[in-house]
């Protein structure tokens, strides 16, 4: 009981900015580990392309690819979805699109978080529209309370409770993305600052 008061006290004291912090470092270092031992799993030694939700999937993708020995292509695309608001606004849109060819090639598409699922599921549709020879999907988190849509992602770091949160390549209106653990921004400051 201690030790779990002490570590609530610890996770508080991580940055002045987070109401509670939900995953330390370490922790998400763990599991990454974890979710790359799963990928291999699945895709064996070959080659596969990983396909970068940016700017939100940065860290995720770059820890999780070093993990991976497996000789892999990546590519980024980018999707706007949220501007400076804690909810995703309405539908979508693909600013910047994949350059690499993934035609009859296994691909790993990966995002910091999955919530409405609107996003994965226009991804995964304009994925698709290239003919992979497989598309799967791996997000670090996953909020199923805010589903809008069906979309259950192949691989998953950790499910999270209906809360706005930050770090590990997380942001709020481009704030917080450098953070090391993933934490719950306290109320107050869910608002847009000025730009």
């Amino acid at each position: 009981m201690a030790d779990t008061k002490h570590r609530a006290l610890h996770h508080a004291a991580s940055h002045p900015d987070l109401e509670e912090v939900l995953f330390t470092e370490d922790e998400i270092k763990q599991r990454v580990h974890a979710l790359a031992g799963e990928i291999k799993q699945v895709y064996g030694p070959g080659e596969f392309t990983l396909v970068s939700l940016i700017n939100g999937a940065v860290m995720f993708t770059a820890d999780l690819m070093r993990e991976i020995d497996n000789p892999v292509r990546l590519d980024c695309i980018r999707v706007k979805s949220y501007g400076t608001g804690t909810r995703s606004e309405g539908t979508p849109q693909v600013v910047a699109s994949l350059t690499l060819d993934v035609a009859n090639r296994d691909v790993l598409i990966i995002d910091d978080i999955l919530d409405t699922g609107k996003t994965l599921a226009l991804v995964c549709d304009l994925a698709c529209k290239l003919k992979p020879a497989s598309l799967r999907t791996c997000v670090l988190l996953d909020k199923k309370a805010r589903r809008e849509v069906r979309f259950e992602a192949d691989f998953v770091g950790f499910e999270i409770p209906n809360k706005f949160v930050v770090g590990y390549g997380l942001d709020f209106a481009e704030r917080y993305r450098n953070l090391p653990c993933i934490g719950v921004l306290k109320k107050e400051l869910q608002t847009a600052p000025a730009p």
